[in-house]
């Protein structure tokens, strides 16, 4: 088995715990209450942050994504699968949900500062959907918001000194006002996935 894969496999035990407590979140928000109100949030993710939207140069907050919900995915451009296929699959989910989208946020979250300048999300990202927000910072803002959503990114030194990305693989869901309700899987059921978009569009606008 290869070093990158053993790597891989850890990632996924290192946020083995993360997603249970996910798992149970998610199960209530979606489910909801007997009178139809959201369950509030479980688990302390999210948080302030500061970083650069690509498509528009400009310095963003997490105020700037409060009053929709936002689908956030972190990854990297130089991603070789995970990234290009998730993105794929927001992209599906954006034409699927049709004006409805217009209520949500999306975007994508660098873990990798030191290649994903502003300029390389906004020209990679715009290859799937212009509402697909392409954020990335700093060093220090990055690690910021990676320890604030609890989000597992770890680089990887390949041979002939070039390196990769090991990285959570989850959508982190955040309500209207910017609380954490739950993630969609990697490769998750399309049924499932959109139910859980509609929820949140749903439960915005009530």
């Amino acid at each position: 088995m290869s070093g990158l894969k053993l790597v891989r496999y850890g990632a996924w035990a290192a946020v083995a715990a993360l997603l249970g407590v996910v798992a149970y979140v998610s199960l209530d928000y979606y489910r909801g209450g007997k009178d139809g109100s959201v369950i509030a949030p479980l688990a302390s993710i999210g948080g302030p942050f500061t970083l650069t939207d690509g498509s528009t140069g400009k310095i963003v907050t997490e105020a700037d994504f409060k009053g929709k919900p936002t689908a956030y995915f972190f990854g990297f451009t130089f991603c070789p699968d995970v990234c290009p296929t998730t993105l794929a699959e927001v992209q599906s989910w954006i034409e699927t949900l049709g004006p409805d989208a217009d209520k949500m946020n999306f975007a994508f979250v660098s873990v990798d500062p030191e290649r994903d300048t502003p300029e390389v999300m906004r020209d990679y990202v715009a290859a799937f959907d212009k509402r697909i927000r392409p954020l990335s910072g700093t060093r220090e803002q990055t690690d910021a918001i990676i320890k604030a959503y609890r989000v597992y990114a770890r680089r990887v030194e390949l041979d002939g000194g070039d390196y990769t990305m090991d990285h959570s693989a989850a959508i982190f869901l955040m309500d209207s006002d910017n609380r954490f309700v739950g993630t969609i899987a990697y490769e998750e059921d399309p049924k499932n996935a959109m139910a859980k978009l509609r929820r949140l569009i749903d439960n915005a606008a009530s």
